[in-house]
């Protein structure tokens, strides 16, 4: 009984024990619990960041799990503090990689005061978004705890606000790539002592004259990039950090307006550098020795500036240089002692950029080099042949020898080791290639083939079909012809850049709407069929010089999606026929336009006039007929050639008024009609005005000095176009950026010469040739100095060739023939020069180089001081008509016809206008006689003193 009275005390302790166990376990576990208990995120926050998503426009549904979850912590971008729930992180630059293909588009709207909430946010990117221009908000000056801010490329504008100085704690901050602009100080950075990164690039400093100063105070600083921010050109020779950090060690200013004084500042800010970028400023002179003492210099960029000489010897020291890129300088020196100065590096050296420039010599062998993975020695003045030693640069990726003056054969040797080449160019040398036909490459390209110029045909060559990862091939001018074998088409589905331009390629062009092709060039070649159909992705096309046939209809009626991305599409010198497709409004991005030199025929399409961004548009050579549809809303049109076709209707007058950056406009060879609108004197820009072998009738206007002929460019480099210079057709191509010209010959022009045309001084060649034009030339003529080509032939001009004709130094063709021109020519080197048939059929123009002699040449001599006889005076006494019975004759005939003259003058007007007349060439004829006696008389004085001085003596 006591055990069991024991029993059931004992069990009633347990289970004691066991109630006050677990409530101390649940006191405990209370209080230590947090360090493995994770907390949700706080409502506030919460509702602060559903507020900040209100004001977002988000395409895409990339916040769509900020619907589906109540747990803030967990949404998309979200990041919060384990232990405490307070939102730490807002990463939205998630949503848009502009480097990637990216199925998502950016968020746009704006940015919510309600981020104010987020008290411990301590990383905030929003790069990559549209905030719509709108200024950055002063508000994120009050983020205190901020450690990271990151607004890259985020559509931001305005000026930067200096509230962003108070985040103290800001250990990074990239502003870079927006529209903004700062005051005249950026003293606000100074305050960021705890600043390690700093981007700023494409922020406009142009006012900010202090930004060394401002910079020198941020001694923590690592990395400090300032792309295209404009930097004022101070003299940075005087300055340096007033702190000098040694912590920078990444440094880019690329693409500003600094001078070779940057040199001297940089020697002054820090001796840790890792990575120098100078690229794209105003470097002159010789590369300085201030990277002598930079001993930890990986990287170097001095790219695109105007350095000259050779590399430092200096450089001997940088033992640790991976990168050294020194491409579009004028250096120049011997590529031995380059390859020399560099020795240091041998083990350490990645990447070599030596491209346009004018280095010289001969390769040297660069085998001791092994870890080199990019070598380019492009657009120099290399010789000799290429040292099979290049096929030991086992680690080479990417050689580019293009554009020099390199000889010898380039043989398998040549590749031997290069299993891990990507890119290859060897163009515009002087090699020759002697590779077997069942060459096996030890390498798989995965980039860029450039052997254009080389003879490789005419077969395709195998070893290529091999590069089944090729994204770039070059093969133009290859010695290739006859068909291309099918595996060749399926080499293009990976390729996106493609030029087998200048071969003798025939056959037909697959569809090509399934391939990644962006850029294509097969022009010059004899392919022929219709039109392939377009991929989506392609930029630019060019079938030009070839022979396909059959309408254009291709472009618009095989696509099922419109090619976007299409800016460039030339169809040129082919056999296409019949009508354009009026489809056109699908080509938003298209800027370039050329169907030249073709049979296209029935009228232009009036959904060209949709493509507002259209640049280039080249219809000529066609048979397109009826009026010109509007292009008014083309506001970017530059040159416009519609030559030789069978246009007609008036010239529109929207052209001199939307069309205001026009700079070539070609309407030669057409039927339009009508007077010349006084609205084309606002082409400010024009360089070319061509509206000859119209029906175009009327005057000139009287406005054409409101054509500056000014501006250059906007003028694309790469137009080719033909115009009629000098009397013969030429194409221009580069030269063309230099031309300025006015041809409307061949019309009915009617009227003088406006003189306002004296004012155009810059103007080389004008043709106002076979019209109607009347008058007299302006007298300032001359003022247009520049005129290498003067054609006026072949109107009802008259009156004299103004004296200024003389100033026209750089005549190369001048014809005035054919006219009613009189007097004689002006004197002048050039003038002179031409030969009697520009100025013939004016049957009153005489003097050289005519044969007709103007009154009172050719018969007076010039005596000089000659001694002979009193006989041979006498002989020189007599002038022809002028003596004295010449003057009794002249009175007693004015006054005997005076009366009988001026009565028949008074009674009919025609007889006094044909004798006034008269009176005015009689008065010039007796004006020349007369100072020719005067002068034979004054001669005949000095001789006669110098023979009374001689008998004298």
């Amino acid at each position: 009984m006591f055990f069991s009275i024991m029993s059931g005390r004992s069990m009633h302790s347990i289970l004691v024990g066991l109630f006050c166990l677990a409530i101390a376990s649940a006191i405990c576990c209370s209080s230590v619990g947090s360090s493995y208990f994770i907390r949700r995120c706080l409502e506030s926050e919460r509702h602060a960041l559903l507020q900040f998503k209100q004001d977002l426009v988000d395409d895409s549904n990339a916040l769509a799990s900020w619907e589906n979850m109540k747990d803030c912590c967990k949404w998309r971008g979200i990041a919060c503090n384990n232990q405490t729930g307070h939102v730490t992180t807002l990463d939205f630059s998630f949503s848009y990689d502009p480097y990637l293909n990216s199925t998502e588009v950016p968020l746009r709207g704006e940015m919510s005061p309600s981020l104010l909430e987020l008290r411990y946010l301590s990383y905030l990117d929003l790069s990559y978004n549209d905030f719509g221009g709108m200024i950055i908000p002063k508000f994120i000056g009050s983020l205190s705890q901020l450690k990271e801010l990151k607004l890259a490329d985020a559509n931001f504008s305005g000026p930067v606000p200096p509230q962003l100085g108070n985040l103290s704690n800001l250990h990074t901050l990239d502003l870079s790539w927006n529209e903004l602009v700062s005051s005249e100080s950026i003293e606000w950075l100074s305050h960021l002592s705890s600043l390690r990164y700093l981007n700023m690039s494409d922020v406009d400093l142009s006012k900010v004259v202090n930004w060394p100063q401002s910079l020198s105070k941020l001694t923590s600083l690592i990395e400090l990039q300032l792309l295209v921010c404009r930097l004022p050109d101070v003299n940075l020779r005087s300055l340096s950090f007033i702190n000098s950090s040694t912590s920078l060690q990444v440094l880019d200013l690329s693409s500003n307006s600094l001078n070779s004084s940057v040199f001297h500042w940089i020697a002054n800010v820090s001796n840790n550098f890792v990575n120098i970028q100078l690229s794209s400023n105003l470097l002159k002179g010789p590369i300085p020795d201030v990277f002598t003492s930079m001993l930890s210099l990986v990287a170097l960029d001095l790219s695109y500036n105007q350095l000259e000489g050779g590399i430092p010897e200096g450089f001997q020291n940088l033992c640790s240089l991976e990168s050294l890129t020194l491409l579009s300088n004028s250096l120049s020196e011997n590529i031995i002692d380059s390859i020399k100065t560099l020795s240091c590096a041998e083990n350490t050296l990645e990447t070599l950029n030596l491209r346009e420039n004018q280095f010289w010599g001969s390769l040297p062998n660069l085998k001791r080099f092994s870890k080199l993975r990019e070598l380019d020695l492009s657009s120099n003045q290399l010789n000799g042949s290429l040292p099979e030693s290049v096929g030991q640069l086992s680690s080479l990726e990417q050689l580019f020898l293009s554009e020099n003056s390199l000889t010898g054969v380039i043989t398998e040797s040549h590749f031997l080791n290069l299993s891990r080449l990507q890119m290859l160019s060897l163009s515009d040398n002087r090699f020759s290639i002697n590779l077997s036909s069942d060459w096996n490459p030890p390498f798989q390209l995965s980039g860029a083939l450039d052997m254009s110029g080389y003879k490789l045909g005419p077969a395709f060559p195998k070893w290529i079909l091999t590069q089944t990862n090729l994204t770039r091939l070059y093969l133009s001018n290859a010695g290739l012809s006859g068909l291309l074998p099918n595996k060749f088409w399926d080499l293009c589905s990976g390729l996106v850049y493609l030029n087998l331009s200048m071969n003798q390629i025939h056959g037909k062009v697959p569809n090509l709407s399934t391939t990644s092709l962006f850029r294509v060039d097969l022009s010059s070649n004899l392919l022929s069929g219709a039109v392939p159909s377009i991929p989506r992705r392609l930029s630019r096309l060019d079938l030009s010089k070839n022979l396909f046939s059959g309408p254009p209809s291709s472009l618009c009626t095989t696509l099922t999606l419109p090619p976007s991305n299409l800016y460039a599409l030339d169809l040129s010198e082919n056999l296409l026929s019949g009508e354009l497709p009026n489809c056109w409004i699908q080509f938003q991005n298209l800027e370039q336009l050329n169907l030249g030199r073709n049979k296209l025929s029935g009228m232009i399409p009036s959904s060209l006039g949709s493509i507002q961004g259209i640049a280039v548009l080249r219809l000529n050579r066609n048979n397109f007929s009826g009026e010109l549809p509007s292009l008014e809303n083309c506001t970017s049109l530059v040159m416009v050639d519609l030559g030789d076709n069978n246009l007609s209707g008036k010239i529109p007058t929207w052209i001199g008024q939307s069309l205001i950056d026009l700079t070539i406009l070609h309407l030669r060879s057409n039927e339009f009609n009508g007077s010349i609108p006084s609205s084309l004197c606002g082409l400010a820009a024009i360089h070319v005005l061509d509206l000859s072998h119209n029906n175009i009738s009327g005057g000139l206007p009287h406005c054409f000095n409101n054509i500056s002929v000014l501006a250059i460019n906007s003028l694309y480099s790469t137009f080719i176009m033909e115009l009629v210079w000098k009397g013969i057709e030429i194409e221009f191509g580069k030269n063309l950026l230099g031309m300025r010209s006015i041809d409307i010959s061949s019309n009915y022009l009617i009227g003088e010469i406006p003189q306002s045309i004296e004012s155009m001084t810059e103007l080389i060649s004008l043709n106002l040739s076979r019209n109607y034009l009347t008058g007299k030339l302006p007298e300032n003529f001359g003022n247009m100095k520049m005129l290498e080509s003067l054609d006026l032939s072949r109107n009802q001009i008259s009156g004299k060739i103004p004296a200024s004709f003389s100033r026209l130094n750089f005549l190369g063709v001048l014809d005035v023939s054919h006219n009613h021109l009189s007097g004689r020519i002006p004197l002048s080197t050039q003038l002179q020069s031409f030969n009697a048939s520009a100025y013939m059929a004016n049957l009153g123009l005489c003097g050289p180089p005519l044969t007709q002699i103007c009154p009172g040449d050719g018969t007076a001599q010039d005596d000089g001081i000659t001694r002979g006889s009193d006989t041979d005076n006498k002989e020189h006494d007599t002038d022809g008509l002028i003596s004295l019975g010449f003057f009794i004759s002249t009175a007693l005939g004015f006054v005997t016809g005076f009366w009988v003259v001026c009565g028949s003058l008074l009674l009919k007007s025609s007889r006094r206008y044909a004798y006034f007349k008269f009176l005015d060439d009689s008065r010039d004829w007796v004006y020349v006689k007369t100072a020719a006696h005067r002068a034979k008389m004054e001669r005949r004085l000095q001789r006669w003193m110098v023979m009374s001085f001689w008998h004298g003596v």
